[in-house]
C-alpha cells in the first residue's frame, strides 16, 4: 500500500521539477534575447542613423532622429559628382583591388595550411606558433617595413607603359595582405579535420602531394575557404591608410580611400559623405547576405578543427 501511494507523489514531485526547470530556462532563454535585442540595437544605431542623416538635405546632423526631417536623394547624386575622381572609377578600382587580393591570399593561405596540417617536418608546430605571435602585432607596425619593401621591389616605379604602372600599383596596395595569418591559421584547423585515411589511400593510389591538396583538401575545406574569402574581402573592400600611401595617383583609389575627396580644403559635406559610406557597406552587405551559411559554417568547421 505505502508504495502505491508513494508512486504518485514521486510522479507528480518530478513533474514539478520539470516544470520549474522550463521555467527557468524560459527566463534565462528571454533574458539572454534581450541582452542580444539591445546590443544588437545599439549596434545598429550608428549605421541607421549614418542612412538617416544621409537622406536629408537640411538641418542638423548630430541630433539623434528616427526618420528623415527632410527626404531627399540630391546627397546621392553629389556623390557621384561630388569627388574629384568619377565615382564608378574607384567602386572598378575596390573591385580590382578586391579580386587580386582575395586570389592572392586564398591561394597563399590554403597552399601553406597544408604541410602544416599535414606533413610532418621538424620545427612544424614551432613555426606555426611563431606565425601565431605575430598576430599580437598591429598593422601599423609594418606600414614601414612594408613601404621600403614595395620600393625595393620596383612597385612604384614609373615606366613609359601606363598599364604596366597601374598594374603595380594595384600590386603594391594587395602585396602586404597577402599571407594572412588569420587565413593561414583558419585553413589549417579546417584541414586537420581531414581523415588521414582520405590521405593514405590517395598516396597509396600514387597521387602527389599537389593533387591530394587540389582534389581532396581543397573541396572538404570549401566552407571555410568561403569565410576566409568573405573576410579578406571586406578587409580589401574597406583598405584606406595603406591604399592613402602606396597610391599617389587619385585615379587608382579604392571606394573608402577616395571618399575623401568629397571633402573640400575648408568644407566637408558631411551628408555626402554619408551617402558615400552607406553606397560603401551595401557591397559587403550583399556579400554576407549570399555567403552567410557558408561563413558561419566554414568559421564553425575551423573552430572545431
Amino acid at each position: 500500500m505505502p508504495e502505491v501511494t508513494t508512486r504518485p507523489m514521486t510522479q507528480e514531485v518530478a513533474a514539478q521539477i520539470k516544470v520549474r526547470r522550463k521555467q527557468r530556462e524560459r527566463v534565462r532563454n528571454v533574458l539572454a534575447y534581450a541582452v542580444l535585442i539591445v546590443i544588437a540595437l545599439i549596434m545598429l544605431y550608428p549605421f541607421y542613423w549614418t542612412v538617416v542623416t544621409s537622406l536629408e538635405s537640411t538641418g542638423g546632423i548630430y541630433q539623434p532622429k528616427w526618420w528623415p526631417s527632410d527626404f531627399s536623394l540630391r546627397n546621392y547624386a553629389e556623390v557621384w559628382r561630388g569627388t574629384t575622381v568619377p565615382f564608378w572609377r574607384l567602386i572598378v578600382n575596390s573591385l580590382i583591388i578586391c579580386t587580386l587580393g582575395v586570389f592572392f591570399s586564398v591561394t597563399l593561405a590554403t597552399l601553406a595550411a597544408y604541410p602544416l596540417a599535414k606533413m610532418k617536418f621538424p620545427g612544424r608546430d614551432l613555426i606555426f606558433y611563431a606565425i601565431l605571435m605575430l598576430m599580437v602585432l598591429p598593422n601599423e607596425a609594418g606600414l614601414i617595413v612594408n613601404y621600403i619593401t614595395t620600393i625595393k621591389l620596383g612597385l612604384l616605379s614609373q615606366t613609359d607603359f601606363p598599364v604596366l604602372d597601374m598594374a603595380k600599383q594595384y600590386l603594391a596596395v594587395v602585396l602586404p595582405g597577402m599571407a594572412s595569418i588569420v587565413g593561414l591559421f583558419l585553413l589549417r584547423q579546417a584541414y586537420l579535420g581531414v581523415p588521414l585515411e582520405l590521405l593514405e589511400a590517395a598516396r597509396i593510389d600514387g597521387a602527389s602531394e599537389l593533387t591530394i591538396w587540389r582534389r581532396i583538401m581543397l573541396p572538404l575545406a570549401l566552407p571555410t575557404i568561403v569565410a576566409f574569402s568573405i573576410l579578406e574581402f571586406v578587409a580589401y573592400w574597406n583598405s584606406f591608410l595603406w591604399a592613402r600611401i602606396m597610391l599617389p595617383d587619385k585615379e587608382l583609389l579604392p571606394l573608402s580611400a577616395g571618399l575623401l575627396e568629397l571633402s573640400g580644403t575648408f568644407s566637408t559635406n558631411s551628408r555626402a559623405v554619408m551617402a558615400g559610406a552607406v553606397i560603401t557597406i551595401i557591397p559587403i552587405l550583399i556579400v554576407f547576405a549570399f555567403g552567410q551559411k557558408y561563413f558561419m559554417k566554414g568559421l564553425e568547421g575551423a573552430v572545431k578543427g
